[in-house]
C-alpha cells in the first residue's frame, strides 16, 4: 500500500482511512528547547559537490531551480517530514499532524537518533500555513505527499523552491521510493536515498526469510469504516508490505476494486482466506466494534476465524495508519511491528 501519502497519527487515523475508502490506495505541540538549533540539521554525511548544483526541478505547475545544496527544509505533509527525517534532516517547520498528541514511535526514534528536540510545527487545521513557513526562510519546501498542491503551489513557490509532482496524477500513484528519490535529487542526497531504500528492502527480505511459513498464504485485509466494512486488499490494491513479506491476495480480491469495496454483513464469507487481518481505526464511530463483529454468527463460522488465523492490526499505536501509508521512515518499523502479528495469525495462535 505504498502509494498512499500518509496523513499521520491521531486525526489521521480518521483522515487516512477516509481517504482510503474514497480513493482506496492513495499509497498521511510546541517546539522543544533545541528545535532552533536542530532544525535543518544535516545527516552528517558528505555534502553534495558544488558541481551537483544548480538543480532544475520541473513539476506540474512550472519549473524552479535549486541554486545550491539546501540545508533548511520545510514540509507541507507528514509524508514529506518522514522523507526529510529518513534522509537525516530535521525540518525547520512541519504541519502539526499529531495535534499536540504523542509522536509516533518511528518518528520519535528518528528524532532521537538525530539528537533533535520536538519538531517545530504549524497548525494545519485550516490547511498549509504559508506565513509560518515563510517565517522560517527555508531553502526548499517538500510537497511530495500532499493533495492540496494544486491550490498551494502558487503561494509556496515565492517562498522557496518546491519539490513536488511532475504530473498531478502522481499525487496518488507514486511509490514511497519514487517520492524519496525525487526529493533526494533536489537535496543532492541521491546516495543517501539509495541507502534508505536498500536498508528498507533488507528489512522486509530478512523478515520474509525468517518466516518461510508466510510464503503463498492468502490474506484478506479489511477496515471497518463508519459507513461500511471495506475490502482493502482488492485486486488493484498496491501489494505493499503484505505481499513483499510472502502473502498473496485471495481469489475474491478480483471481485473488488477501489470503487467497489464494501462487504455487507450478509456476505462476511467474502473475507475468507488463510489469514484475515482487520483494523478498527474509527473506534466507537465505526460501523461496528470488534466485539460486535466477532460475535456475529456468520463471522464465527468462517474457517479462518475458527482456525484462529484472524488478527486485528492496532490503530492506537498508529500501525494501521502506517500500514495504509508506508513511507521511507515508517517502513522498517511497520515490518518490525507487523511481522509478529502475522506470525501469530499464520500459526493460528
Amino acid at each position: 500500500m505504498n502509494r498512499l501519502a500518509r496523513p499521520a497519527a491521531r486525526r489521521s487515523a480518521v483522515r487516512t482511512l477516509i481517504a482510503a475508502a474514497a480513493a482506496a490506495t492513495l499509497l498521511v505541540g510546541c517546539g522543544g528547547k533545541d528545535e532552533k538549533a536542530d532544525a535543518g540539521k544535516p545527516s552528517g554525511g558528505a555534502a553534495a559537490p558544488a558541481a551537483a548544483f544548480p538543480v532544475t526541478l520541473t513539476n506540474a505547475w512550472g519549473r524552479t531551480e535549486v541554486e545550491k545544496k539546501p540545508l533548511k527544509v520545510a514540509t507541507v505533509s507528514d509524508g514529506d517530514t518522514s522523507i526529510a527525517l529518513a534522509l537525516g534532516l530535521v525540518p525547520v517547520i512541519t504541519p502539526d499532524v499529531e495535534d499536540g498528541g504523542p509522536v509516533p514511535e518511528y518518528k520519535q526514534r528518528a528524532l532521537t537518533k538525530l539528537g533533535a528536540g520536538k519538531l517545530k510545527t504549524y497548525d494545519d487545521t485550516d490547511g498549509t500555513d504559508f506565513e509560518a513557513i515563510a517565517a522560517e526562510a527555508p531553502d526548499i519546501i517538500l510537497g511530495m505527499n500532499t493533495w492540496s498542491m494544486d491550490t498551494d503551489y502558487a503561494k509556496l513557490a515565492p517562498i522557496a523552491p518546491v519539490v513536488t509532482f511532475t504530473d498531478k496524477k502522481h499525487a496518488d500513484t507514486l511509490t514511497w521510493q519514487e517520492r524519496l528519490k525525487n526529493v533526494a535529487k533536489a537535496l543532492g542526497m541521491t546516495a543517501e536515498a539509495d541507502k534508505v531504500i536498500a536498508a528498507n528492502g533488507k528489512a522486509i527480505a530478512d523478515a520474509a526469510a525468517a518466516h518461510p511459513e508466510f510464503k503463498g498464504k492468502t490474506y484478506t485485509y479489511a477496515v471497518v469504516h463508519p459507513e461500511q466494512l471495506t475490502f482493502m486488499s482488492h485486486a488493484d490494491q498496491d501489494p505493499g508490505i503484505f505481499e513483499q513479506i510472502g502473502l498473496r491476495k485471495t481469489a475474491k480480491a478480483a471481485s473488488y476494486s477501489a470503487d467497489k469495496n464494501s462487504v455487507s454483513l450478509e456476505n462476511l464469507d467474502e473475507l475468507e482466506a488463510d489469514v484475515l487481518l482487520m483494523t478498527y481505526p474509527f473506534g466507537d464511530n465505526g460501523l461496528l466494534s470488534a466485539s460486535e463483529l466477532e460475535s456475529n454468527k456468520l463471522f464465527q463460522s468462517l474457517t479462518v476465524v475458527k482456525g484462529k488465523h484472524y488478527a486485528v492490526i492496532p490503530s492506537e499505536n498508529t500501525l494501521s495508519s502506517a500500514v495504509a501509508y508506508p513511507d521511507a521512515l515508517s517502513f522498517p518499523w511497520i515490518v518490525e511491528k507487523l511481522t509478529p502479528i502475522l506470525a501469530k495469525a499464520v500459526a493460528g495462535k
